[in-house]
Order: C-alpha cells, then sequence, then structure tokens
C-alpha cells in the first residue's frame, strides 16, 4: 500500500499497429527507476503487426506488465476513448498515466511525477521539453482543464504529435489523473467540436495558458 509521499502509478497506453514503437519505447516505461512500484497497462486495439508477438516478449520478463485486447467496434464508435476507458478499468493504482508509445520518459520521469501526485490535485498535464525534460501544468479540478483536454483530443486516433508552442497551445504529451476521476477526464475526449464551439475553445485555452 503506498502513501501519500509514494503514490502508486499505473500506465495506460494503447498501441495500434505500434510495434516497432513498442521494440523502441517501452522498455523506459517497464525500467524506471521508482521504488513503490508501478504498472504498465497496454491496450492493443486488435493490431494486424507484430505488436502481439512483441507484448508477449517483454510479459515473459516483465510481472508490472499487463495487456489487454480491445475487438475491432463498430465504426461510429471511438476505438481510442474505448481503449482508455478498458484501462481506466484495469487499472489497480490510485493514480493513472495516459502515456503514448511514440514517446520515451527519462529513468526518473515516475519519481519526477510522485511530487506534485498529491490529495490538492486532480490532474496533471505533461509536456516534453526537446532537452528531453518535462513541464507540468496542475489541476486542483479536472473541470478547469476542459477546454484544453477537449481541443487536444478531438477525433485523435492515438494521442497527439506535439508542436512548437505546444504547452501554450495546450497540446500536451501526457496526462495523470486521480483513478477516482478517470471516467470523468475521459467525458472530455473526442468531443464533436465545429465552428465557433471550436475557435472559442482554442480561444479559451490559449489565453487560460497564457495566465497560468
Amino acid at each position: 500500500m503506498s502513501d501519500k509521499m509514494h503514490p502508486r502509478f499505473s500506465v495506460v497506453i494503447t498501441v495500434f499497429d505500434n510495434a516497432h514503437e513498442l521494440e523502441e519505447n517501452l522498455p523506459a516505461y517497464l525500467t524506471q527507476e521508482y521504488e513503490p512500484g508501478y504498472e504498465v497497462i497496454i491496450v492493443d486495439e486488435s493490431s494486424t503487426d507484430e505488436t502481439d508477438d512483441v507484448l508477449t516478449r517483454f510479459k515473459a520478463t516483465h510481472a508490472h506488465l499487463y495487456t489487454t485486447f480491445l475487438p475491432r467496434p463498430n465504426r461510429r464508435v471511438s476505438r481510442y476513448r474505448m481503449a482508455l476507458t478498458l484501462g481506466v478499468k484495469a487499472a489497480k493504482n490510485e493514480w493513472i498515466i495516459f502515456a503514448d508509445i511514440r514517446h520515451s520518459p527519462a529513468k526518473t520521469w515516475l519519481s519526477e511525477l510522485a511530487e506534485y501526485a498529491t490529495s490538492s490535485q486532480a490532474m496533471i498535464l505533461g509536456y516534453y521539453k526537446n532537452n528531453g525534460d518535462t513541464r507540468l501544468q496542475l489541476f486542483d479540478d479536472i473541470g478547469l482543464s476542459r477546454d484544453i483536454v477537449s481541443k487536444t483530443e478531438r477525433r485523435k486516433a492515438n494521442g497527439h504529435r506535439g508542436s512548437l508552442l505546444r504547452y501554450l497551445r495546450g497540446k500536451y504529451d501526457f496526462t495523470v489523473v486521480s483513478a477516482n476521476r478517470g471516467h470523468d477526464l475521459l467525458r472530455f475526449y473526442e468531443l464533436d467540436l465545429r465552428g465557433g464551439r471550436l475557435m472559442a475553445c482554442r480561444l479559451r485555452t490559449l489565453l487560460y495558458n497564457m495566465f497560468h
């Protein structure tokens, strides 16, 4: 059992035909220097490449790696959001990290996050800098992040690539959320934002990040 100074994390990653990225970046997630312990949950969205073989090999040597499978759903249903929902349900720890397999975190990633994963925070948005460091944006109320999350996760199949000024624009690289708020956060994903609603969301995101 963890305490407030040593939170336990469940890292949730969704993949689809990402065998190469798994080979390259999954070791960084599985070898974190974090004493309290953690788990990595991979949700495979019906991959057609060698993803299953790669995961089977990693599972043989890493007991804290868990995998689950999402059958290909109806086209009208968001596969990405469903996959994350499966990951939230499978998570056993009090903090969940939605991560992107295309990124490779530093060895001390979880240790750095642990300092901010406290009862005073409901959610954290993380941004990777060009030098490998991270920048964090803290929220004591998930509702305050709605514009940023809704804009960034709008119709995204596998996360987001990021770009210059992504902190200012709200294009974050990973999310940390308390497990009891995980489903609340997913309600902001892939909303149908169009026209004036999307422009207003972009403007509020820009203004929020300029003054916080």
